[in-house]
This record gives C-alpha cells, structure tokens and sequence, in this order.
C-alpha cells in the first residue's frame, strides 16, 4: 500500500526557518503535537507518511507523522511528528484550510540535495531557489 499524506498551511510563517523556529518551540518527549479538530478518517493510513507545510503558496517542507493521541480535556486530535522538518523541492500549492490528504504520488520530492553542491545551501535560501525554478 502507497504511503499517504498530509498537507497544512503554516499560518503565520513567512518562511521555512519560521517554521523551524516554530516547531523546535513546540517540541515535547521528542515528538511535535499539532492539534486539530477531527482526527482523519484515514489515519492508519497517516501513519509514517508525512505532513507537507506549505509556505506562502508553495509547498516547502515534510514532518513525518508518527502517531495520534487524544487531548483529554476536549478530545481534539493531537498529530504527533517528527521533529525532524526536512525541506522538499518547493511546489505551488493553494492555501486551504485544515489538512488535505496527498497520495505518495503527488509528493514532492525531498530536497537531498543530488544536485552538485546544493546540499550545502541553507535550507531556506534552497526553498526559496526552487520556488524559483532556479534549482
């Protein structure tokens, strides 16, 4: 079975490393909660796959989803992620609200840098290059 995921609007980050900063202060027992109303239907599925942030239109950055919880006070969803935010190679993406489900198929490819010496530029400046088509 193809790994199915996610895709999120980072409200309020105007960049990738916002969001970096954001999720390092969000970090609890190694993992990072995301809070939403509803839990997916299609959770199981969820797990191992990815939460793809989008970025100012753009699509610029992965969390893999390693489980759910329930907040006991309001029975709101807890995502647990990854701490680890791993940059992809930046595509338009519409905003939207809550989350919308991405097949294996339709996701970005991480940023591993196979390109000669990219791997080295700061994450950021390689989101904004791709957003660019420059890389």
């Amino acid at each position: 079975m193809a790994l199915l995921h996610i895709s999120k609007v980072a409200v309020g980050c105007a960049s990738f490393e916002a969001l970096r900063k954001r999720q390092q202060a969000r970090l609890i027992d190694n993992h990072v909660p995301i809070v939403t109303r509803f839990r997916p239907k299609r959770a199981d599925e969820l797990v191992g796959g990815s939460i793809f942030w989008i970025v100012k239109h753009r699509i610029a950055a992965r969390q893999t989803i390693i489980g759910f919880a329930e907040r006991e006070e309001d029975r709101r969803t807890i995502i647990r992620l990854d701490p680890c935010l791993i940059p992809v190679k930046a595509r338009p993406k519409r905003a939207h609200q809550g989350w919308r489900y991405l097949a294996g198929s339709d996701a970005p490819a991480d940023f591993d840098g196979e390109e000669d010496g990219l791997e080295q530029l700061p994450p950021d400046l390689a989101v904004k290059l791709s957003a660019l088509a420059l890389i």
